[in-house]
């Protein structure tokens, strides 16, 4: 279509509801077409925890496949929320152009981080088993767990990774959630409702229900106060809807079990490396305005020294915005695609170069 038209089209489908409403179908049916579920060929890992999981079925991530046309696949691991498959919406078409892509969306009502690891080192083996070897793209809570595996699971050493892109970081619970006491700089909408939930505890009963209500109720006004004052086209409407129906049949059981993750996180120690290979990460402009004061991730990635130890073969980039009073925020992927992708590329391209991949 030709460019000069699409004006008029946004104009035509936002005043009209139910034109807006089929455009907004029709993109969801189109995204089921191409994305697929995907069952590695073997899940050794996975079944031998079947009986050490409270329920297989409920702790279990589901993998899907989107596939694409290279032969160096991209694994995406989101954030708390939306689900991967959503997560990256803007940046499919950029992800196909070098392979097929491969999302684990978390499980609704249970986590274990010992199983998703599983989950994920089957993945892995299960493409290193076609000679592919796969970017890891983890953003925000998805990047704190890539980090787990990769220090901490045995399994991840035996495993080859083309490269690893780390989006708005969270590697440690500190970043989110803050001791009591401090207050310097203010509390945060998200730090003050994961406090909530983790004192209310497991037994909460009513009571963490209540705040992980308080908690769907703050997804909610982050995604509302990234749309603001935008156009939002058909396909940001769909992804809305899924964003919102993820949020909402996400019991509290599954909710808390996923903040307990988090707070498994531990602060990185520099003594370290959480990866060897190419690793870029991306910090948007405005990343403050959800991590607390002081983040300790923030920190170390803002210290030439203290990111090598981290990332010795690492780049970080800052991303920004050109339009005034539109500060790149928190994992704004969805919002702001125009300013991540063109970076995101220039990376892929480069570790796609033959010199680079010889010396991977």
């Amino acid at each position: 279509m030709h460019r000069s038209v699409m004006p008029l089209v946004r104009k035509t489908l936002v005043s009209h509801p139910a034109l807006m409403g089929a455009a907004s179908a029709a993109g969801g049916f189109m995204r089921q077409l191409s994305i697929m579920p995907f069952t590695p060929r073997k899940r050794v890992r996975e079944f031998l925890l079947k009986d050490r999981v409270a329920s297989l079925h409920a702790c279990r991530a589901q993998i899907f496949k989107e596939k694409g046309a290279g032969s160096m696949p991209t694994v995406v691991v989101g954030g708390f929320v939306p689900d991967a498959t959503e997560q990256v919406e803007f940046q499919r078409g950029l992800f196909r152009a070098y392979g097929s892509i491969y999302y684990l969306n978390y499980p609704r009502h249970g986590f274990s981080s010992e199983l998703f690891f599983a989950q994920l080192a089957d993945l892995i083996d299960d493409l290193n088993s076609r000679d592919q070897k796969p970017v890891l793209f983890g953003v925000s809570f998805g990047c704190g767990l890539i980090a787990r595996f990769l220090q901490d699971s045995a399994e991840a050493k035996t495993l080859r990774i083309r490269g690893v892109v780390m989006a708005s970081p969270v590697l440690c619970t500190e970043d989110l959630i803050r001791p009591d006491h401090d207050k310097v700089g203010g509390v945060r909408m998200l730090e003050s409702n994961l406090r909530r939930i983790l004192k209310a505890g497991p037994e909460g009963g009513e009571q963490l229900g209540r705040q992980i209500e308080r908690a769907r109720r703050c997804f909610q006004a982050l995604f509302e106060t990234g749309a603001q004052n935008r156009e939002l086209s058909a396909r940001h409407l769909a992804i809305k809807k899924k964003i919102m129906e993820v949020i909402e049949t996400t019991p509290a059981e599954g909710g808390y079990q996923r903040v307990l993750a988090l707070k498994e996180f531990a602060r990185p120690d520099g003594l370290r490396p959480i990866f060897t290979g190419p690793a870029l990460t991306l910090l948007a402009e405005d990343e403050e305005n959800l991590l607390v004061p002081g983040s300790p991730t923030l920190t170390m990635l803002r210290h030439p020294d203290k990111r090598k130890a981290l990332f010795p073969r690492g780049v970080l980039w800052k991303v920004s915005s050109l339009t005034p009073g539109d500060a790149v925020a928190h994992a704004s992927l969805i919002f702001h695609q125009h300013c991540y992708n063109p970076l995101i590329k220039i990376w892929y391209d480069k570790l796609q170069a033959p010199m680079l991949v010889a010396a991977v």
